[in-house]
């Protein structure tokens, strides 16, 4: 008996989050590697928190990664993955095995999976929705000067109108982070960033990015560091003093944007966690980190 009124008291622990938000859109930036995990709860953990939104009236917007996957083609095709500053190189050659993996092979698969827990998705390539421009990075060895690593760019607009309908049909958009860009050719995108500009055209509420950390870490050496509160205020000095570091700084600086240009908050949970989402959303404590202005 104890074990049903403890049931019962989550319920209504989540009822006031989930008045407050019906109707609201939630984009969720979902790492690829999660579809590589050789545990099926952790698979479809993220899908089964997905199907939940829809079910309590929240539209949720997925926006999904893949970088394993990428690297395993291109070494089955005989490329090598380079990084610079945390980007991949790209040239033309990669920037379509990009594409084909994140576009027609991840894709393709969440929404399967989504659907098979009982939801409504729908999947769209990324340069349907997104326009990007070619990403420069600063050489920091020569001041002023700036580094080509080719076919990578960074989201500066979202086509709402499809993801908007789909969302009214009652469909779950799911995209991939690749784009079009100036020149009309496809680049490879940073899925945190054309996350966070899908959140702020879309005037979403939430922004959730999932990876495999538990969140924004005072100590990366000790996972249990966890910050739960932030604000965007105290990011530039994170930064400085290097706690915000690598992967961590596109992430925070979109966070940072979107909040900025009015989503109301944004997480960072570790997808690895089971219902990391729905713990974040809909109970009072939150598992990762949370970022307010």
């Amino acid at each position: 008996m104890q074990d049903l009124i403890a049931k019962a008291n989550t319920l209504l622990e989540a009822l006031p989050y989930i008045q407050k938000f019906s109707g609201a859109t939630f984009v969720v930036k979902y790492g690829g590697s999660f579809m590589d995990s050789p545990d099926e709860n952790v698979r479809t953990g993220v899908a089964r928190d997905i199907v939940f939104l829809e079910a309590v009236e929240i539209d949720p917007v997925v926006v999904h990664g893949g970088g394993k996957a990428i690297t395993r083609a291109m070494e089955k095709a005989g490329l090598k993955a380079d990084f610079i500053q945390g980007q991949r190189v790209t040239d033309e050659a990669t920037a379509k095995i990009v594409d084909d993996v994140l576009s027609r092979e991840i894709n393709p698969e969440i929404v399967k999976t989504i659907n098979a827990l009982g939801g409504k998705a729908i999947g769209f390539a990324g340069p349907d929705i997104f326009k990007c421009r070619k990403l420069w990075l600063d050489d920091k060895e020569n001041p002023g000067r700036k580094i080509d690593i080719g076919y990578v760019g960074e989201v500066i607009e979202v086509n709402v109108a499809p993801l908007k309908e789909s969302i009214w049909c009652g469909f779950t958009p799911v995209i991939s982070p690749t784009a079009r860009g100036e020149d009309g050719k496809i680049y490879n995108c940073n899925a945190d960033i054309a996350a966070a500009q899908a959140a702020i055209a879309l005037k979403a509420q939430r922004l959730v990015f999932m990876s495999d950390v538990p969140g924004l870490l005072s100590d990366p050496k000790r996972p249990d560091s966890i910050i739960p509160h932030l604000k965007t205020g105290e990011v530039d000095g994170l930064k400085k003093s290097g706690v915000i570091d690598k992967g961590m700084i596109p992430k925070a600086d979109s966070a940072v944007a979107a909040i900025k240009s009015g989503v109301e908050k944004v997480s960072f949970v570790d997808g690895r966690v089971p219902h990391a989402v729905l713990l974040e959303i809909f109970t009072d404590e939150g598992v990762g980190t949370e970022i307010v202005l």
